[in-house]
């Protein structure tokens, strides 16, 4: 769908003068506009569908014995809660990449013209982001299912898990959204999204428990989110563990991140699309 069929061009109307409902619609209409991009150009969703297979696949027959003793189905239940985390991680990292591309190739240019709200186009990035979030995360848990997870708990605690894990990412995606923004290539903006998330990715309980780490790196994932969320996903699929401190965490990292990010996000939007 073109963005000129939401609404006429009209130029020098400030996001204030623009109504909840209107600013809905718009955001309706850049959510579809933004999912029949992945339509037509289904490698966009390679990372979605295709990662969470390869790293369940790689880390569980690769290391998983090794770490259990050859026990690899204990290895699946403590591996795949932690692969919830990552996959947000991985995902909002190609937003930002996106979002590069969009300004370099002057679609953003074709958005300067419409009377838009701008933080609008940026919240349809990240509903679809979600959206691919929440697929991404289903497949990890089918693939799980079918290589010996089992969920000693109900579904409302998967859901919950599933739910957490994406409401993560998705503050995650406003840190890769202003990254995107402001380097000058997709791939410096690759180039730092890895400088971000190797440590946080390997620095954490995700892969193995911390206990056998040094005492400097257990500080470090003693206070990493990525550690907070797996360790959250693992006691509600697992039923062990402590569940409500890791789970409060999670949550004041992710209302952090958003509060503090998306408004800087939105703010260069606005000054680069001005």
């Amino acid at each position: 769908m073109s963005t000129a069929t939401m609404t006429a061009p009209v130029r020098g109307k400030s996001d204030g003068r623009i109504g909840p409902r209107a600013n809905l619609r718009h955001i309706g209409a850049l959510v579809r506009r933004n999912a029949l991009q992945i339509r037509y150009e289904p490698f966009a969703m390679f990372d979605a569908l295709a990662m969470p297979i390869v790293f369940a696949l790689l880390f569980t027959y690769v290391f998983g014995g090794a770490m259990t003793g050859g026990n690899r189905s204990e290895y699946v239940n403590y591996f795949i809660p932690g692969l919830m985390a990552m996959g947000g991680l991985n995902i909002a990292m190609s937003i930002g990449s996106g979002v590069n591309d969009d300004f370099n190739k002057g679609v953003m240019d074709r958005f300067r013209t419409l009377p838009i709200a701008r933080s609008s186009v940026l919240i349809a990035k990240l509903v679809v982001e979600c959206g691919r979030m929440l697929l991404s995360t289903i497949i990890l848990l089918i693939m799980g299912f079918i290589m010996g997870f089992e969920l000693k708990t109900g579904p409302l605690e998967l859901l919950a898990a599933v739910a957490l894990a994406v409401l993560f990412g998705s503050s995650l995606t406003w840190i890769f959204m202003l990254l995107g923004m402001s380097l000058p290539t997709p791939q410096a903006v690759s180039g730092m999204g890895f400088l971000v998330i190797m440590p946080l990715q390997f620095g954490s309980s995700i892969f193995a428990p911390t206990a056998t780490m040094p005492d400097w790196l257990q500080s470090f994932t003693e206070y990493n989110p990525l550690s907070r969320l797996a360790d959250a996903a693992r006691a509600l699929t697992s039923g062990h563990g402590a569940i409500a401190e890791p789970v409060t965490v999670t949550l004041s990292w992710t209302v952090a991140i958003t509060v503090l990010v998306a408004p800087l996000a939105v703010r260069k939007f606005r000054d680069k699309t001005t």
